[in-house]
């Protein structure tokens, strides 16, 4: 009899392919997994047939196309006066989930501990499990996901290894100031710590609000892994192509692991988004006012409802408390009810944790949507009660 017991035995299929199901299911509005409902820009897609009609077809270089390395460059010069060397700081890669995957394996050995900050995107714990390293789960100070900084403090040991931060965060929208990020060095500056930054909603920052990288600070410069997504940047989720950047020794490190992992990106995207980038730099200027305005038609919506919010200051979520609502009903319960008997479906805030709080009564809801989609949900959810 065979057995091939599980190195992932409490992992089962992620809540994003629940609801995504599940909207599908009963042809409901989905609101929940974060990717746009609206086509990527056409002078892209023209990028990408030409490129594929060039002959762009075979392997790209492991680390990437040079082009595409070098508007990355370009980006982090313009927005956070970084120069990085493009051919031993930059990698590119097949999306930014297996980026965070190859960062955590090529630098936690067992027994290593990762601080990870709850809610928390759900990649992050499993991976660093695979690694044999040890979570150690902090939860964010509610109701502004702020960091408990001497609950940092007080775990870090000679085991920690390394700390995930996630800004703008997902769940929440939270972005982390630059005062966030002075305490972080001061904490760990006298210790073998490495910082994993998760930037992949970087240009995603709203109100005037700027958006600190951990390659920004000179202290953080050479112990710092950034990992970003042309996916989220240009509405081409589907493409899975992302980046990573780090100073010489990490990106070494890095890339001994990820050559085994996929060896290189999506040849013909990378050419079709370095060419495009190329053509159309406002693209990236005007982002976060595109995905501002539909916030703000969000949530504009959402203030003819009960459900209670506070303007996300980042990503294309917006949390939602429906505890005027149906207080008797846990969050994923919550989202089963309004997907069955309202036809929108939403994330429960509780899947991002390890250990909940208790009477949590949040919903993440995705306004990375066409105008038609928000206001038929905004329509809906005011009529919720």
């Amino acid at each position: 009899m065979l057995s091939f017991p599980s190195k992932l035995p409490a992992q089962g299929v992620t809540i994003f392919s629940q609801m995504s199901a599940l909207a599908q299911r009963l042809n409901a509005l989905n609101l929940s997994q974060g990717f746009p409902d609206f086509a990527a820009p056409e002078a892209l897609l023209d990028c990408l047939v030409d490129a594929t009609r060039q002959g762009f077809n075979q392997y790209a270089a492991g680390d990437g196309w040079l082009p595409l390395r070098e508007q990355v460059a370009q980006q982090f010069v313009q927005r956070d006066q970084v120069q990085l060397d493009i051919t031993q700081e930059i990698t590119i890669t097949s999306g930014a989930t297996i980026a965070l995957y190859c960062a955590i394996q090529a630098l936690i050995h067992a027994g290593d501990e990762v601080i990870i900050f709850d809610p928390s995107y759900d990649s992050y714990a499993p991976a660093v499990e695979l690694a044999q390293g040890v979570s150690v789960r902090i939860p964010l100070l509610a109701p502004d996901f702020q960091v408990d900084w001497q609950r940092v403090k007080d775990s870090i040991n000679s085991r920690t290894r390394m700390i995930i931060i996630n800004t703008p965060h997902n769940p929440s929208g939270a972005i982390w100031s630059r005062q966030d990020w002075l305490t972080l060095i001061e904490l760990i500056e006298a210790h073998n710590i490495v910082v994993l930054s998760d930037e992949v909603y970087e240009h995603l920052i709203y109100d005037g609000q700027r958006h600190y990288s951990a390659l920004s600070f000179p202290e953080l410069r050479q112990r710092s892994l950034v990992v970003g997504s042309f996916g989220k940047t240009f509405h081409v989720t589907g493409w899975k192509t992302g980046y990573c950047v780090a100073a010489p020794e990490l990106m070494r490190l890095f890339r001994q692991v990820y050559q085994f992992a996929s060896f290189c990106g999506n040849t013909p995207c990378q050419v079709a988004l370095s060419q495009f980038m190329q053509q159309h730099p406002e693209h990236i200027q005007q982002l976060a006012s595109f995905y501002q305005q539909k916030r703000n038609q969000f949530n504009a919506g959402l203030a003819q409802s009960k459900f209670m919010f506070t303007p996300t200051q980042g990503t294309y979520f917006q949390n939602v408390d429906y505890s005027q609502i149906r207080p008797d009903l846990n969050d994923v319960e919550m989202c089963q009810w309004l997907a069955e008997q309202h036809k929108v479906v939403a994330i429960p805030i509780s899947v991002f944790y390890a250990e909940p709080p208790k009477n949590l009564r949040l919903l993440r809801f995705c306004f990375a949507k066409t105008e038609q989609t928000i206001a038929q949900a905004c329509e809906i959810l005011a009529q919720v009660n």
